[in-house]
């Protein structure tokens, strides 16, 4: 089974290491593709799953929305997306997290605030219970008690 890294060849090492305990065997690195030994394979791994296990690791290193995986026969290929450039603005203008200034969270709660959070309270306690949403089954009766 065969790897060609394609742009990924700089993590081609951390890939051999992610993949070892996965497959069974130590894939041999050489160049830009990723060899690994039919034979040495553990029972049961396919070449479908050796793409599932290659997704997992890009997406560890935060690079699976730049790089697409291809399978054919027992050569897979790791591909670079090419991002068009509305895209690339649009991935640095959005940041990963949205921030909290720190000047928002130290500020206090205004006191009617606090008032109104009892009164909601009260409210969820007063709310009926909702039934049951199995209906219970009828007891059999005994052909004892009939006759």
């Amino acid at each position: 089974m065969k790897v060609a890294l394609g742009t990924l060849k700089d993590k081609g090492d951390d890939l051999v290491a992610f993949l070892e305990p996965r497959v069974g065997t130590k894939p041999s690195l050489s160049g830009g593709e990723i060899d690994i030994e039919d034979e040495q394979v553990k029972e049961g791994v396919k070449p479908r799953h050796v793409k599932t296990y290659i997704k997992r690791f890009l997406f560890m290193n935060g690079v699976r929305k730049k790089y697409r995986v291809f399978v054919v026969g027992k050569e897979l290929t790791i591909q670079e997306i090419e991002v068009g450039k509305k895209e690339e603005e649009e991935e640095k203008k959005a940041p990963a997290k949205p921030e909290v200034a720190p000047a928002e969270e130290a500020k206090p709660e205004e006191p009617e605030a606090r008032a109104e959070e009892p009164a909601k309270e009260e409210e969820a306690k007063e709310k009926p219970k909702k039934a049951a949403t199995k209906k219970p089954r009828p007891k059999k009766k005994k052909a004892e008690e009939e006759t």
